[in-house]
């Protein structure tokens, strides 16, 4: 019987690509984002209350509680006490919906390289995070500090495989922006960033820091231009004056997200 060697590739025909480590990591992401969404909702079910009022721990219709203990219908899609049948914390799928949409948006076009699970375990705490600030216009020290640590301490351990310049990078990016923010806030008061804006800010210039001066701006001014427009639509229909105050941690979200995927 005679040997034959490997087959030739035929002209015109590429050969089909192997599925990469990267590209089963991608879909893992996007099943783990997933598995966590009704844990997102808890956060935002529990910390979409006014400044100085207790954490959210029930139906406010009933009293019925709603944890890891008692999670559905509450925590699921429909966001329905289980007992009453009145609403509980977001709207319904709106959690749901934009925890797809960033698995989808990380399994597509995700950044590459070691500083992906910092982006990832920042989602986890961003996402309720913003819509706690689109409730009641707060950003919860429970979500935005845990959030912070995590993302540098992640790109601490991408450093080790990477060039050191990217973590010295991420701190001064993280650090001077969340000084910028708090400095307008104490300068400022009403009229300049909330606290919360600035300890958000710690990740939001580390995650951008990390890949780049240049990515730090663009995100910067994807995030502003994005707070003008919406301002500026707002004022136009009268749906809003000059005094009126809008949450700033969802433009911080979408500039991030925007910059990362347009850059990396």
């Amino acid at each position: 019987m005679a040997l034959t060697g490997p087959p030739e590739a035929i002209p015109g025909r590429e050969d089909p690509p192997d599925r990469s480590p990267a590209a089963r990591t991608r879909l893992s992401t996007v099943f783990a984002i997933l598995a966590i969404s009704p844990l997102m909702r808890l956060a935002a079910l529990r910390y979409a209350v006014p400044p100085g009022l207790p954490s959210r721990s029930g139906c406010d219709a009933c009293g019925a509680p709603v944890g890891l203990t008692h999670p559905w219908p509450a925590l699921g899609p429909a966001a329905r006490c289980g007992q009453c049948g009145a609403r509980v914390g977001p709207p319904p799928a709106t959690v749901e919906l934009v925890v797809l949409a960033a698995a989808v948006l990380l399994a597509l076009a995700g950044p590459p390289g070691g500083a992906l699970p910092a982006l990832i375990w920042w989602l986890g705490w961003t996402i309720p995070a913003i819509i706690v600030d689109l409730a009641v216009h707060r950003l919860p020290d429970r979500l935005t500090v845990p959030a912070a640590a995590g993302t540098w301490l992640l790109l601490g351990v991408a450093a080790l495989d990477a060039d050191p310049g990217h973590w010295l990078r991420a701190v001064i990016g993280g650090a001077g922006l969340a000084f910028f923010f708090a400095s307008t806030a104490v300068l400022l008061g009403r009229r300049g960033f909330g606290l919360g804006d600035a300890k958000m800010a710690l990740s939001v210039g580390a995650l951008l820091g990390w890949y780049g001066w240049p990515v730090l701006l663009f995100g910067l001014v994807l995030t502003f231009g994005l707070s003008a427009l919406v301002s500026l639509g707002l004022l136009a229909t009268r749906r809003a004056n000059w005094s009126t105050h809008l949450p700033f941690g969802p433009f911080l979200l979408l500039g991030t997200t925007a910059a990362l995927l347009l850059t990396t």
